[in-house]
């Protein structure tokens, strides 16, 4: 398991949302990976990754649209949703990330 934080700037939870999700499979396709398991818990981005959700919002429709592209030039990625409460680890990334940006 690989981790990496930087901040975004000012920005929507969803907008921050697929923002690390490009991130993470840029990253996936650099060291290319074979077997991705995203873990979120935005069920928004989720949803609307394995297309259950439509994407409505057109800030958000081109970020969906890379993010698509990435995921399915590599060979399996898989996406679940889990509780807030589980995912600390993704948290404690994030506010780390804001308070690097804070600090510069």
């Amino acid at each position: 398991m690989e981790e990496f934080h930087r901040s975004i700037g000012v920005a929507t939870n969803n907008v921050a949302e697929y923002g690390g999700l490009i991130a993470a499979l840029e990253w996936a396709a650099t060291h290319q990976a074979k077997d991705v398991l995203v873990r979120s818990d935005s069920l928004l981005l989720v949803q609307q990754m394995l297309g259950r959700f439509k994407v409505k919002h057109p800030g958000l429709q081109p970020l969906h649209a890379r993010a698509r592209r990435i995921a399915q030039d590599l060979s399996r990625v898989r996406f679940e949703h889990v509780r807030r409460e589980s995912n600390a680890h993704a948290d404690r990334l994030a506010n780390q990330a804001m308070d690097d940006a804070g600090g510069s």
